[in-house]
This record gives C-alpha cells, sequence and structure tokens, in this order.
C-alpha cells in the first residue's frame, strides 16, 4: 500500500528535487576531482623532466640557428631547442567559463578581468611576452565613465580594482600607489576660462565628470560626498551656448582639463621666465668641447626659448674665481666681472647680471659668440661649484626661475668641495655598495633654499672620472630639476654623445615649462597618500613644491587605506597642478581618475598593472638601497614576487596544478623583477661606476613609466623582414610594427638583424650572415665585413629598405623626452658585450637565468 508521504505531491517534489541536487553536486566533485588528478599528473611529469637549481640558458653567447631564417618571419623558429622545465603541450587549465563559475566571487566582471585571473603556470609556458606592447588593464567601468576616464600615459594605479580594506591590501601582498605625468605634452587639451572656478566647499576638489548632479542646481563631490550648489554661472555652457545643462559642461565631461587661475591663486604677480646659465670653464671643461656646443644652440634656438617679452637671462661662469657678466641693454660689448673670493661671494652688480632677452639680445649673442675662446688656454683646473651656486641663488632670489649648471668634474674648491669615495675594485661587489647617499647636506640645504625661492636647478654633467653624483644630484632633487648625464663626453672622441647633447640641449631650452608650481594630490575620503617619489619638495602631507615643472617628469606616490570604502562603488583620485606658464598665465591642470572599488581577493589580481607595480616597486627599492643597503633592496624585491604568488596560490582558485603558478595579470612579474635586478641601479657583480649607478637611481625617481618600463625591460625587434602586417600609418609614412621579441640570445640568428630599444640606447645588432641585401640598402655597406666598429648612424639611401629602416627609428626616437644614442653592434665586435647584458633571460656569471630564477620563486614559496 502507498505510504502517506508518497502520496503528498508536494513532498514527491522535495525529494525528486534533493535527489536532483545531489546527483550534479556529486558529478560536479567528480570533474574537479579528475581535472585536479590531470593538472597534478602534467606537473608530476614536468617535474621529473626538470633540471636541478642552477641550470639556465646557455651563457652570453648566442644559441644561433645554423640554418637560414625564413626572411617572412618576424620570429625565427628553434626547432631543436626545448629548455628543460618548458613543455610543449597547452596546460589542463579550466575553460574561461569554468573559472568564471570556480571564482563566484567575481559575478558581472568583465571578460578582461576573468582573463586576468586565468592561471599561468610559469614553469610551462615559455612564451609569456606579448608580441606587442603590454597595455594597461582596462578598468571594470560602464561604457560612459570608461570614456570619461583619464588617460594611462597621464594617470596610472597599480591595482586597477582598488581594495575595499587595508587588511584586503594586506592579503594580496601588492602595493597600492599611482603613477603620474602630470604636465606631459597634449595634442589637446580643453582650457577653461572662467570666472568660477567650481570646487567642493569641504575638500576643495575640482569638479570632474565623477561627481553627481542631483539636480540642476546641487552636485555632489566625488571624493569627500559633500553636497555643493552649483553657481548661476555654471549653468551655461560655452560650448553648447545653452542655459541648463551643467552635466554638459566641458569640466564635467573631461578629466583632464587646464583652467586659467584668477587672482586667487596667486600670492605676487606672476612671474617671468627667467633663465641662468651657470657655466664650467676648467681646463677639463674646455677640453670637452661642451662649451661650444653649447654656446652654438643657445644661439640656434634663443629666440625658441619658451616666453614672452618679460623674459630674462643671465651667465655666469666659474673655476677657482666666479665670473659674471654684464649685458646692461646700452653697453657696446659683455664686460667680465670676477669674484675671487669665493669663501662669501657677493653679487658685484645686482641690476644688470639678469637682463630683458629682449633689449639686451645683441650682447647675449656677442658674449655666446666669444665665450668658448675666453677660456681656450685656461691652465685652470679647479672647480669652485658650491660658490657659483650660492652666487645663482643670490641672482634668482628675487624672481625665480630656472638654473641650469652646466659641470665637468668634482668640486674641489669652496663650499661643497667634495672627496672621490669610489673605489674601482669594488665595482663589481657582490657584498654591498658604499657611497649611494650624500656626502654633505651643503647641496640638499642650498637646494631647499632655492626650492624656497622658486628656483629650480636643472644639472648637466659632462664627466669622464667620478664626480660624486649622489651629492650633486640633491641640487636638482630637491628643487624639482632634471639630471642630464653623459659620461666620457667628449666633442671630438664620442660622437655618439655628442649628438645626444645637441639633441637634448634642444629640447631642453625649447621645451614647454611652468614656474613657481605646487601639485596636490586628493583621493577619496577612507584613502592617504603616505609616500611620494620625484624630484620636488614636500611641502605638507598632500602639496609638493615644484620651483619648475616640465613635460618630461614623473612622479610616484604610495596610499594607503585608512577606512573602510564599503559604502562607495567607486574611487578616485585628483591631481591638481598650480603653475605659472611662460607667457605669465596662472592656470591648474586637472586630472581625475576613477576606479571601481571590491570585496573580493581575487577582484584585487584580477586588476593589477603589472608595468605600474613595477615601477612603484623600483623607486620603493631605490629608497630601500640607500637608506638601508642594495642586498636588502634586492631581497625586497624578489620578496614581492614570492609574497603576491604565495597570496594568489593561497587565496584565490583551488584550480591549480602544481608548480609555480600566477595570475595572468602578474605572468610578468617574475620577469620585470629579475630585470630590474640585472638594471644598473640594483645590479650586484656586474662592473658599474659609481656614478652610472647612482643616475640610473634618479631616472628610475623621476621618470614617467613609459621610460621607465623601456629601461627595465628593453624592446627587441627582428628588422631586416618587415612587413606591412600591423603597420601604422602616419602623416603619409608606413611605421613598421615587428613583433616583440624575447630578450634572450635564444631569439637571435645569424642570418637576421635585430634592434634593441633601451629608453636611453638603441642597439642595432647584425648578424654575421645577415643579407647582404639588408647590410647595403640600410648601412650602406657592401658586406658584414666592411661596417664600421664604431657605426653610430644610418645613412639616407634612396631606397625602400632604407626608408622603411630609418621611418621605424623616428617614430621610436620620437616618441620619448630624450635622445636615444644609436649604436650598430657588430657579432664579433667588443661593443656586443653592452647589447648582451640587456638580454634579461640569460644567464649570467653573477646572474640567473628567467628559468633559474623562476625555480629560485618557487624554492621560496616552498619554505
Amino acid at each position: 500500500s502507498a505510504s502517506p508521504m508518497t502520496s503528498d505531491p508536494y513532498c514527491e517534489m522535495i525529494v525528486l528535487s534533493l535527489v536532483m541536487i545531489i546527483c550534479i553536486i556529486s558529478y560536479m566533485y567528480m570533474c574537479v576531482c579528475v581535472c585536479v588528478c590531470v593538472c597534478v599528473c602534467v606537473s608530476t611529469d614536468s617535474s621529473k623532466a626538470a633540471p636541478p637549481f642552477g641550470f639556465g640558458y646557455p651563457n652570453l653567447q648566442p644559441a644561433y640557428q645554423q640554418s637560414p631564417a625564413s626572411r617572412n618571419d618576424s620570429t625565427p623558429s628553434y626547432s631543436g631547442f626545448n629548455p628543460p622545465g618548458y613543455q610543449q603541450f597547452s596546460q589542463p587549465f579550466p575553460t574561461m567559463s569554468q573559472l568564471s563559475a570556480a571564482l563566484g566571487g567575481i559575478g558581472g566582471v568583465s571578460e578582461l578581468e576573468v582573463e586576468g585571473l586565468r592561471p599561468v603556470n610559469l614553469l610551462q609556458e615559455r612564451n609569456i611576452l606579448p608580441p606587442g606592447p603590454v597595455p594597461p588593464p582596462e578598468p571594470n567601468l560602464s561604457t560612459d565613465l570608461r570614456k570619461v576616464n583619464c588617460s594611462s600615459d597621464t594617470f596610472r594605479c597599480t591595482l586597477t580594482n582598488i581594495p575595499q580594506t587595508q587588511a584586503l591590501l594586506n592579503k594580496a601582498k601588492l602595493p597600492l600607489g599611482l603613477l603620474l605625468h602630470p604636465f606631459r605634452d597634449l595634442t589637446q587639451l580643453p582650457v577653461i576660462t572662467s570666472n568660477t572656478i567650481v570646487r567642493c566647499r569641504t575638500c576643495r576638489t575640482y569638479i570632474n565628470p565623477f561627481v553627481s548632479f542631483l539636480d540642476q542646481k546641487r552636485w555632489k563631490c566625488n571624493l569627500c560626498y559633500r553636497v555643493n550648489d552649483v553657481p548661476d554661472e555654471f549653468m551655461y555652457n560655452p560650448v553648447t551656448r545653452s542655459y541648463g545643462e551643467p552635466h554638459k559642461r566641458p569640466e564635467v565631461q573631461n578629466s583632464t582639463v587646464e583652467f586659467i587661475a584668477s587672482s586667487d591663486y596667486m600670492l605676487r604677480p606672476p612671474q617671468p621666465a627667467v633663465y641662468l646659465f651657470v657655466l664650467d670653464v676648467s681646463h677639463n671643461a674646455v677640453e670637452t668641447g661642451y662649451l661650444n656646443i653649447f654656446c652654438q644652440s643657445l644661439l640656434e634656438n634663443l629666440d625658441k626659448l619658451p616666453g614672452d617679452t618679460r623674459t630674462r637671462v643671465g651667465f655666469v661662469t666659474f673655476d677657482s674665481t666666479i665670473h659674471f657678466y654684464n649685458l646692461q641693454d646700452g653697453l657696446s660689448q659683455p664686460q667680465m666681472l670676477v669674484v675671487s673670493d669665493i669663501d662669501d661671494v657677493f653679487i658685484p652688480t645686482p641690476d644688470s647680471l639678469m637682463v630683458n632677452l629682449k633689449e639686451s639680445k645683441e650682447l647675449v649673442k656677442d658674449l655666446l659668440n666669444t665665450l668658448p675662446a675666453m677660456f681656450t688656454h685656461t691652465r685652470e683646473t679647479h672647480s669652485a661649484l658650491g660658490p657659483a651656486l650660492q652666487a645663482a641663488y643670490k641672482l634668482m632670489s628675487p624672481t625665480g626661475g630656472r638654473v641650469s649648471v652646466f659641470q665637468t668634474q668634482l668640486p674641489t674648491l669652496g663650499a661643497g668641495l667634495l672627496q672621490s669615495r669610489e673605489d674601482p675594485n669594488q665595482r663589481s661587489s657582490t657584498k654591498g655598495v658604499q657611497h649611494l647617499g650624500p656626502a654633505t647636506d651643503f647641496y640638499k640645504k642650498l637646494a631647499l633654499d632655492c626650492s624656497g625661492q622658486q628656483i629650480a636647478v636643472d644639472l648637466f654633467l659632462l664627466s669622464s672620472q667620478y664626480s660624486d653624483l649622489a651629492s650633486l644630484a640633491c641640487m636638482s632633487k630637491y628643487s624639482a630639476g632634471s639630471i642630464y648625464y653623459y659620461p666620457a663626453f667628449h666633442r671630438i672622441h664620442n660622437l655618439p654623445l655628442l649628438g645626444k647633447f645637441q639633441k637634448d640641449l634642444q629640447r631642453y631650452l625649447t621645451r614647454k615649462i611652468g614656474f613657481e608650481a605646487v601639485m596636490r594630490i586628493r583621493c577619496t575620503k577612507g584613502l592617504s597618500i603616505h609616500t611620494f617619489h620625484g624630484n620636488f619638495f614636500v611641502r605638507s602631507t598632500d602639496l609638493l613644491s615644484l620651483a619648475n615643472v616640465n613635460p618630461d617628469s614623473g612622479f610616484a606616490v604610495q596610499m594607503s587605506i585608512d577606512e573602510s570604502l564599503a559604502d562607495t562603488s567607486l574611487a578616485c583620485f585628483q591631481a591638481a597642478l598650480l603653475y605659472t606658464s611662460s607667457k605669465g598665465k596662472r592656470r591648474i591642470r586637472v586630472h581625475t581618475l576613477c576606479l571601481p572599488v571590491v570585496s573580493q581577493l581575487s577582484d584585487v589580481f584580477a586588476g593589477a598593472d603589472i608595468q605600474a607595480i613595477t615601477c612603484l616597486l623600483a623607486n620603493m627599492a631605490i629608497d630601500r638601497a640607500i637608506s638601508s643597503s642594495l642586498s636588502d633592496a634586492r631581497d625586497a624585491l624578489v620578496n614581492a614576487v614570492v609574497d603576491s604568488l604565495t597570496a594568489y596560490r593561497n587565496g584565490v582558485s583551488g584550480l591549480q596544478p602544481a608548480g609555480l603558478t600566477a595570475p595572468a595579470a602578474l605572468r610578468l612579474f617574475p620577469l620585470y623583477v629579475l630585470a630590474l635586478l640585472k638594471q644598473k641601479a640594483l645590479r650586484t657583480g656586474t662592473s658599474t661606476r659609481l656614478d652610472d649607478r647612482v643616475f640610473a637611481m634618479c631616472e628610475f625617481k623621476s621618470q614617467p613609466l613609459r621610460h621607465i618600463m623601456r629601461m627595465v625591460h628593453p624592446d627587441l625587434f627582428r628588422v631586416d623582414n618587415f612587413s606591412e602586417q600591423g603597420a601604422l600609418h602616419l602623416n603619409n609614412c608606413v611605421v613598421p610594427q615587428p613583433q616583440l621579441l624575447q630578450l634572450t640570445a635564444e631569439k637571435l640568428t645569424r642570418e637576421g638583424a635585430f634592434l634593441m630599444d633601451c629608453g636611453s640606447v638603441l642597439y642595432l645588432w647584425v648578424g654575421k650572415s645577415c643579407s647582404e641585401l639588408f647590410i647595403r640598402d640600410v648601412l650602406g655597406c657592401p658586406n658584414h665585413t666592411s661596417i664600421p666598429q664604431n657605426m653610430t648612424q644610418i645613412p639616407d639611401l634612396d631606397n625602400p629598405y632604407s626608408e622603411r629602416m630609418r621611418t621605424f627609428l623616428n617614430w621610436l626616437q620620437e616618441s620619448r623626452p630624450f635622445w636615444p644614442v644609436l649604436y650598430v653592434v657588430k657579432d664579433d665586435a667588443s661593443a656586443k658585450i653592452s647589447f648582451f647584458q640587456h638580454l634579461v633571460e640569460d644567464r649570467t656569471e653573477s646572474a640567473f637565468s628567467y628559468y633559474e630564477f623562476l625555480l629560485h620563486i618557487q624554492q621560496q614559496m616552498s619554505k
């Protein structure tokens, strides 16, 4: 007979439902078990094949392919080269849909972010470098917000998904920070002239695309959430010439805007453009020949100096004494005034040394034409740089402006004199590097005085000997200046550096400049800034004093989360740069960045911006190297990789095989950190001049992200077989876009030609068996043997091959602030050592190969 339970249809449905759920769960469990078993088996097999720790790629010498490479293939094939540990077969990782389902906490995220979480077994995947430039991750925002968000070239965050809490950030073991390029050259910039600049009444945030309008009369701040009134003037839209649409104003439609500031933003009338040139004229300086180049460049660009009718210039030269030049309008020729008392420097005629350029232009030209010959026969070997800088400070204090210092040796007299601190025998030490910090606080104190008077000091160091850049750099670092470095500069004996100096100087003299500037960074309530990186003086917790600001300077900021962001779905950052233009206008350039807030660890990893993370960590490592030791800085970088990959392994997904697994978003992290460890600033075991090392550190601290990444991980292209595929069409020119190659000798062939872009240096490496057609049509030489050992230019030849190569080189060179030196390297020349040092995936006597480094990371993670 039927029981009461089975006779009840509702109970029957419940039982059937439960049975079905149990069956589905059992089936899913079996699938997962099978998947995990397959993964473990594959990993076990690969670990058996893996070599003992210490095995790597071939030492420096390239593993050439002996057979001729196809000229249509941009990436040579390497049959027979399969480094142990890297497997050819595809991995049994879950599909996108499986991964998305398994990571239940990220429902609604974009496909890009799911891709960012795809597990990558680094010990199995050999070719992790993308074929083109690494794109920044796209924030998971609505289409409307994404359209108006700040350009990643201007404003980037290390995490495009902001963790809700500091605890979640700590769990991810990734740094939170910003990379800024606030004054970069822009082709389009909305400039707003208005009597009313709309700002939040509480936190003073500038109105931006991410505020919300409650109605036509009220708007809510996106940083502190205060409700503000919309001023009546803001109701009129100057673009559409209509009323009642405040949300369509240009300030609310663009994340980068520039305001013409009112008198409220001025403590004094805007200063004129003022330039003072402080020139070393000792015997050593004259010997280099730089003075001729400087005077000629300034003569050619005198009319292009940024400024207006108020522009003023002055000149100071120095050796063991200080020389001033009276250029007052009305004189028949310039007058030299010599001050020999360097212990108590005074200004001989304060009113006639800084002169109006327009009024005294002919005298300035006379001085520039005669200056090189004035010191031709000098025997003065001393350098009183410190007293010369004190004189410059006194000259510039009434107005502020830019001081350009050209120095060719160690300062040996007066205040700020320095002793040689470098031991050449310790250049390749693995124990530690001494004297990375300044020897005296003279230059820092003087720089801070300069900053207080709106004076920035730019340093051009042209020396073949140790000059203690660690001490001299303080002048530029704390006054928001720039540093240019030309080791072994000589007008005749070092033509590549001569060309670079000329090009750099031309840009330096003519590039845009902002005077008496300050920059403030604001962020959503709950976030705070705790460390700045760059050249500036910190005036308050969020305010940087920039006596000068230029379009080639970058800044980095470390951040922390003080309060939970659970009540908001978006976090915003705003950088406001207030400056005086060279035309005497007070302007405010504002950049606003908006990013989503997340509560899941998986989301944090999915939105990691690996290039921004690398640049921020490089800045932090430089600080650690100077304040503690180089070994501490190197250990911290390795630990950053170990900790983040461990956090991903333990906290994000159980669908991971054994091996060294990273989310796709962080797959380049170990490679970039290894490259950092081999970079001049942080490497050990390789002979590195102390000034070279310090300059590399200065570059990390003051360059924009794109330039830093070229230094860290250069781009390598094969260039003897350009194709039309993916080429750019710019200004009636076809710019080839060859595929990026991994930085390993494995990718080189004797039959090819390869271009390496290291940022400030370009190497064109030509294989021994490279096509004579390429050598003739591009290099203008009949064969490989006839290529000169010191070739540094590509000739302008009338043929398609030459045109394509020069177009590609020009495109590379014009996309950066500093002119790169080009070296043509034959594969049998001694110069190839420099080229091979940049192949960061290969092993050296003192550093891991990439594969060895991965094994080292895996070993550290298993401790």
